[in-house]
């Protein structure tokens, strides 16, 4: 009776047992990290792998801090009026490149199995595995078991891990880089990090799980309108200037590229490439939101629009 007693099922879905020293079970409670309760309520280690779906998870919350950097970066540049200041812009644009990569690097490097850039996971397996503190028992009303642990190991504290590296990394390289490069304003894109990491910090540890089950059309439909936003600026909008200042310009052609990468990202992200040749062709519809504004723009203008 006393081994049944011992292995008897926990209340709640994350609620499990794991071996002790002295050979016992524990009472029902937490996992340890890396461990994730089975069938039987008991603590398994986890053995997976990310999968795909993971792995396009985590780079969109590398590219999210990214893009940030390049935008801030990118409305310095308005006010560029020298070549030495345009070298200081691109040297801005490197160095948040190398802050988020070598971050990137470190926390991989750094992921359990250490020293590897393999990633030893817990598949996840529902919304609620992002959300286990919301998921304590408490059996017949009376004491709560508290059970929070991190049942998508690694994906939840990943993602802090990068943040703290990437805000480390920023305040090493950028300030000795933007004095001598951008002294007038450079300093503007360090303190708007400042924000920006501890926002989406809040937002992941908030919303990490709709983010995971969201982010493929987050990044379709913020393409779009950032896409739409950027060809509205123009104070011509004839299609004539539209696709000239897209060529002619290297920085908007650099713009207009970049969200159509993004595009296709959303799109790889939200198929998964489970049907390769269908999926791929699907990469042909990138330059359809641009081309539609495009097409479209003169039967939008203001200046157009008569009332009586």
């Amino acid at each position: 009776m006393e081994k049944i007693r011992e292995v008897a099922r926990c209340p709640g879905l994350y609620c499990g047992r794991y071996l002790l020293e002295n050979g016992n079970w524990s009472e029902c409670g937490a996992c340890p990290r890396g461990f994730k309760v089975n069938e039987t309520s008991l603590c398994a280690p986890c053995t997976d792998q990310p999968v795909f779906y993971d792995w396009l998870y985590l780079g969109f919350m590398v590219l999210l801090p990214l893009i940030f950097h390049i935008f801030c970066i990118d409305n310095i540049s308005s006010v560029r009026t020298s070549y030495s200041s345009t070298t200081g812009i691109l040297v801005l644009h490197l160095s948040a490149f190398l802050e988020v990569g070598i971050a990137a690097v470190l926390t991989l490097y750094l992921a359990d199995p250490m020293g590897t850039f393999e990633v030893r996971s817990c598949r996840v397996r529902m919304l609620s595995d992002w959300y286990t503190l919301l998921h304590n028992p408490n059996p017949n009303f009376e004491e709560t078991i508290h059970c929070t642990q991190e049942a998508v190991y690694p994906l939840y504290t990943m993602v802090l891990v990068f943040y703290a590296f990437s805000v480390c990394l920023m305040m090493l390289i950028r300030p000795w880089l933007a004095k001598y490069f951008v002294p007038k304003g450079g300093k503007v894109t360090i303190y708007a990090a400042l924000y920006l990491y501890p926002i989406l910090a809040l937002l992941h540890s908030v919303f990490g799980g709709l983010i995971y089950y969201s982010f493929p059309y987050i990044i379709i439909i913020l393409s779009v309108i950032s896409s739409a936003g950027h060809f509205a600026v123009e104070l011509d909008q004839t299609m004539r200037n539209l696709i000239l200042s897209t060529v002619r310009d290297v920085r908007n052609a650099v713009i207009v590229i970049g969200h159509w990468a993004l595009h296709a990202y959303g799109i790889v992200a939200l198929t998964e490439l489970k049907d390769p040749v269908f999926h791929l062709t699907l990469m042909a519809l990138v330059p359809l939101p641009a081309i539609f504004y495009i097409l479209t723009a003169r039967f939008t203008d203001p200046h157009k629009v008569h009332t009586d």
